[in-house]
């Protein structure tokens, strides 16, 4: 009866054993499996923090640089203009199919090139002293003085005013004097006289004596002096001529 006792509890024993066995090797399995995700999961984070600073980097170096424009060899720079360049000179910026009492000037204002600077009519100071206008020369025995008028066969492209023989001339805007100038008619008669220009006007004065050939000038100031007509041209109006450099009409500035 002993011996069958101990057998018994030796088997109980033994069981226990395997069951605690059993369930020692089932929670270590779990343990595993709760902590295998996570090394994957750090894996998988390595791995993408790899392919995106690879992909960074491939994009840094990929960058495309931004491309200039060029003509030649100068970068092509975008001209930028405003109404300044045209309220200076006393003119209104405006669309050209408007009417302007004076003459239009272009690339003076800013947006569209049909909006231009109007300049108004007597944009210009009086050129000859004494004299409350500029006065157009009226024809006479030896011609007219309007732009266009007859010379001969070809039109007169030029303005003369009137003025007083040895009167002094003004300057009509401040520019800069350029050297003396000359013309003949076809009659072979030579006019001698000087060349005034500023940022907008150039003109040719003819007729004249100036005080001296270089150099800056103010509106108003003294230019020289007139020389007479009548010793060459018995019964004419004694007269400057005004020129533009571009052969333009000058009238709507005087």
């Amino acid at each position: 009866m002993k011996m069958l006792l101990r057998v018994c509890l030796i088997a109980a024993l033994l069981i226990c054993y395997i069951l605690l066995s059993c369930a020692l090797e089932h929670e270590k399995r779990k343990g595993e499996e709760f902590q295998s995700p996570d090394k994957d999961t750090d894996r998988n984070i390595k791995v993408k923090r790899n392919y995106t600073t690879a992909n960074d980097k491939r994009a840094k170096a990929g960058t495309p640089r931004k491309m200039v424009k060029k003509t030649g060899s100068k970068k092509l720079a975008v001209s930028t203009r405003s109404d300044i360049s045209c309220t200076r000179l006393g003119g209104i910026c405006q669309s050209n199919r408007y009417i302007c009492q004076g003459r239009y000037l272009k690339d003076k204002c800013s947006g569209p090139k049909t909006r231009q600077c109007c300049m108004p009519v007597g944009a210009w100071s009086i050129l000859c002293a004494g004299h409350h206008n500029n006065r157009v020369r009226a024809c006479d025995v030896h011609g007219c003085g309007a732009f266009n008028s007859r010379r001969g066969n070809d039109p007169h492209k030029a303005v003369d005013l009137v003025c007083d023989d040895y009167g002094i001339v003004n300057t009509p805007f401040s520019g800069s004097l350029a050297g003396p100038v000359s013309r003949k008619d076809p009659a072979g008669n030579q006019y001698d006289g000087v060349k005034l220009l500023s940022d907008v006007h150039c003109v040719k004065i003819f007729n004249i004596r100036p005080y001296r050939y270089i150099g800056p000038v103010s509106q108003g100031e003294a230019l020289g002096y007139l020389l007479p007509l009548q010793e060459r041209f018995s019964g004419i109006t004694s007269h400057l001529e005004l020129q533009m450099c571009d052969g333009t009409d000058p009238s709507p500035f005087i």
